[in-house]
């Protein structure tokens, strides 16, 4: 709304003072055209804006004058939760009213306070997504949002490990981890045998409230349904997360390799292995004349451990248990088969 915008306009000369024309129009994401519309429409207002010709020009407001218009709206407020990750407000579909959120609240600060403000954010920038692996395409993420904060039944398509299944889901919260958004919601099962929805009081007996995690990215559709549910007062979604995320790792680590690791393997098993590394090499016995160590590893099936082992390469050594050694062993004999001949 033209609205919206001029108020944005107004608070951006407010916080930066002395602003060009392509400036305005980056920030806003408008044209040069719509910008000078603007600051006359502003101008024209009562809002005393000073304009500047030469290459040090530029629109200003008069030296003393500050704008009240400081409230903020639902979806600003909403979005200041966001304000250190951009990237995904702006995929909840809040990157809008982020920036004139904060514009806003720059506003509304004393003077000493709003350039601390600006100089937090010129110096520290939090990067959700892990490296060397593009974002996951998201595009019913906004859908699934509006069906959290409505509490709306989701319709929905989704691609599982065993093949495509529909559910109906009673989304309960949103989780934003590595960069790959998960849903966590009561559901279900399928969409041609409705349950009734999760008790609005607490558990009984303390029971947990039991949920499912879906990823974002898997959904091949997501339809709101007219249908309401209530939300669980005892539901606690950091710590729904948490317990899952722990059962998760239960699950897959079924087994413990003892492990006899070079320098360098120190250095690559926090890297490869995440917490589970970093646990076992905390854990670790003295290192040896050559620096080598002992440690205990979490490991998943041993048709998984073999390839995650194989990765440190002549870095490591596998002393048990005896199967798994002889699995990495009969696997490295195969590969050095296989690449004795020249093609």
């Amino acid at each position: 709304m033209r609205a919206d915008r001029l108020l944005a306009l107004l608070l951006l000369l407010q916080n930066r003072g002395r602003m060009t024309a392509p400036e305005l129009a980056a920030e806003l994401e408008v044209s040069l055209r719509t910008v000078y519309r603007d600051v006359e429409a502003l101008g024209a207002s009562g809002v005393p804006v000073r304009s500047e010709r030469g290459p040090a020009g530029g629109y200003s407001l008069m030296d003393g004058y500050r704008t009240r218009l400081t409230g903020l709206s639902d979806a600003e407020a909403e979005s200041l939760f966001l304000a250190g990750m951009p990237g995904p407000a702006r995929e909840l579909g809040l990157g809008a009213a982020l920036a004139t959120a904060q514009l806003k609240l720059q506003a509304a600060l004393p003077a000493g306070l709003a350039d601390r403000a600006r100089r937090l954010q010129d110096r520290f920038h939090l990067d959700a997504p892990a490296w060397f692996r593009d974002a996951d395409p998201v595009p019913h993420l906004a859908t699934v949002a509006q069906a959290v904060w409505e509490q709306r039944v989701l319709r929905v398509r989704y691609r599982a490990w065993g093949g495509e299944v529909r559910r109906e889901l009673r989304p309960l919260g949103l989780v934003l981890k590595g960069g790959i958004w998960y849903a966590v919601a009561w559901t279900d099962g399928p969409a041609s045998s409705p349950a009734p929805s999760p008790p609005p009081g607490p558990a009984p007996n303390n029971a947990p409230i039991p949920t499912r995690t879906y990823r974002i990215s898997r959904l091949l559709t997501a339809e709101p349904t007219d249908t309401s549910f209530e939300r669980p007062a005892a539901f606690d979604l950091a710590a729904c997360w948490a317990e899952s995320s722990r059962r998760l790792e239960a699950r897959l680590h079924q087994g413990t390799a003892r492990l006899r690791i070079s320098p360098r393997a120190q250095r690559l098993l926090p890297m490869q292995f995440g917490a589970a590394g970093t646990r076992a090499l905390a854990d670790a016995g003295p290192p040896d004349a050559e620096g080598w160590v002992l440690v205990d590893l979490p490991i998943e099936a041993p048709a998984v451990a073999v390839g995650d082992l194989l990765r440190l390469g002549t870095e490591a050594e596998v002393l048990g248990p005896p199967e798994l050694r002889t699995a990495v062993a009969r696997t490295a004999a195969e590969l050095a088969k296989r690449y004795a001949a020249l093609p």
